[in-house]
């Protein structure tokens, strides 16, 4: 995972980690632990992650620069 791409993401909104661990309900050690790279991120919370900041998981993960998510599922309606 593009670990700079996480924190740059969360900065560029001036978010502090403990604010998005609270959204994930999760200690802000567990969090830092995604930034870092020390703990595999579930994919439930790159999900939430995704909807947080208004992007894609390929984004979050760095397979894309493409930074506006993916148009709706009709699946999802």
């Amino acid at each position: 995972m593009n670990i700079d791409r996480l924190k740059e993401i969360r900065e560029d909104r001036d978010l502090k980690q403990a604010d998005i661990a609270k959204i994930l309900k999760i200690s802000q050690v567990q969090y830092s632990r995604y930034e870092t790279g020390i703990r595999v991120i579930p994919i439930y919370h790159l999900v939430k992650l995704a909807q947080i900041y208004d992007t894609s998981i390929d984004y979050l993960l760095g397979l894309t620069d493409e930074r506006k998510p993916y148009p709706k599922s009709i699946l999802n309606k």
